[in-house]
C-alpha cells in the first residue's frame, strides 16, 4: 500500500539509487568483501549462526560448519548489495536492465502458469533462501514462456520495520521493477486477511514468507525441520485452504555464477479441505532438502529456534 514519502526518505532513497545505478558486478565484488567484514570482524551474531548449524546439522564436524558459516556471511551481505542494484531498476528501462543480468532464471514458469491457471488463486510459499528481497521482479526472471502473473494482480507481505523511515525505503526498494505498473501489493502481515477477502473474486497471486519464528505470543503448531521441533505459523496455508488456492513452494537455490534459479515447486493443486499445519510441514520438508543440498543458502542470523 503507498505511503506519503517524508523528505527523508526521498533523500536517502535517491542516494541509494544512485548508488544502484553501478554495475551489478561491483555490488557483488563488495558483498563478498563486507561479508568478511560481517562475519570476521564485526562478529555479527556469530553465536546464533553457530548454534542455528550446529543443531541443524549434527553430523557435521566443527571445521564444515565454520566453513558453512564464512560462505554463509559472505552470501548474506551480497543479498544486501544485489538489493541496492535490484532498487536502480525502475521503469521499462530498469526491467529490461533486470531481464539482461539474469540475476535469477526462472526454470519453470510454464508450472507456475499451470498452478495460477488451474485454480482461482495462488499462494507462493517462500523462504530466507536465495536473495529473497528480489521476488517483486519475478515476471522478468522468464527466459522461455511469459508468466501469467500480472503486476495489479500479485500481493507480496512484509513485517513493518520500526523505523518508518526504513519501512519506506525498503517498500520502494522491493517494489522498484513495477511500481509504474499498476501495482499494489504491498501488505503488511496483520492486513493480509482483509485484503485477500476483498480480492477473493479475483485470479490473484501471493509471495509468502514463511519460515520465521512466530510474530505473536502464544502456543504455535509444531513440525520438523531441520532435526528439530519447530513453532510456526499457519497464516498463509489456512488463508490458502479458506479460499481454495493452489499452493507452491518457491524453490531458490544459488547458481555457481553468482546467480540465482527460481523453481515452483507444487504442494497441493486445490487447498480446500486440506490441514494447513499438514501444508506446513510439506514446505518445511522441501525447505529442508534445500538445506542440506545448500548449507550456506539461508538466513542463519536469524533466531528461529529461540524460547520466548
Amino acid at each position: 500500500m503507498k505511503k506519503k514519502r517524508t523528505l527523508g526518505v526521498i533523500l536517502v532513497g535517491g542516494s541509494l539509487r544512485l548508488l544502484g545505478r553501478l554495475p551489478l558486478g561491483w555490488h557483488r565484488w563488495w558483498g563478498r568483501r563486507l561479508g568478511g567484514f560481517i562475519g570476521n570482524t564485526l562478529h555479527y551474531r556469530n553465536d546464533v549462526v553457530m548454534a542455528n548449524l550446529a543443531r541443524s546439522f549434527p553430523d557435521k564436524q566443527y571445521g564444515e560448519l565454520k566453513q558453512i558459516s564464512g560462505k554463509f556471511y559472505r552470501h548474506f551481505a551480497t543479498t544486501l548489495t544485489e538489493m541496492l542494484w535490484f532498487g536502480a531498476c525502475r521503469g521499462e528501462r530498469g526491467r529490461k536492465r533486470l531481464h539482461r543480468s539474469h540475476i535469477v532464471e526462472f526454470t519453470n514458469p510454464g508450472e507456475l502458469n499451470r498452478l495460477y491457471s488451474g485454480a482461482r488463486q495462488l499462494m507462493i510459499l517462500q523462504a530466507h533462501t536465495g536473495n529473497w528481497e528480489l521476488i517483486g521482479g519475478i515476471r522478468n526472471y522468464s527466459y522461455g514462456e511469459s508468466m501469467l502473473i500480472t503486476p495489479e494482480a500479485f500481493a507480496v507481505t512484509y513485517n513493518s520495520l520500526s523505523s518508518g523511515l526504513w519501512d519506506q525505503i525498503m517498500a520502494d526498494n522491493r517494489t522498484a521493477p513495477v511500481q509504474d505498473q499498476g501495482f499494489d501489493g504491498y501488505v503488511e502481515t496483520n492486513q493480509v486477511l482483509r485484503f485477500a477477502l476483498s480480492k477473493r473474486e479475483q485470479k490473484f497471486g501471493y509471495s509468502f514468507i514463511t519460515d520465521q519464528f512466530p510474530y505473536t505470543y502464544g502456543t504455535h503448531p509444531v513440525v520438523d525441520f531441520m532435526h528439530q521441533s519447530t513453532e510456526t505459523m499457519t497464516g498463509a496455508t489456512a488463508l490458502a485452504c479458506k479460499l481454495d488456492m493452489a499452493v507452491g513452494y518457491l524453490r531458490y537455490r544459488c547458481r555457481e555464477d553468482g546467480g540465482y534459479t527460481m523453481t515452483i515447486v507444487p504442494i497441493c493443486e486445490h487447498a480446500a479441505g486440506e490441514d494447513p499445519l499438514d501444508l506446513m510441514q510439506r514446505y518445511f520438508r522441501l525447505l529442508q532438502e534445500d538445506l542440506e543440498y545448500q548449507p550456506w543458502n539461508y538466513l542463519w542470523t536469524h533466531k528461529r529456534w529461540k524460547k520466548r
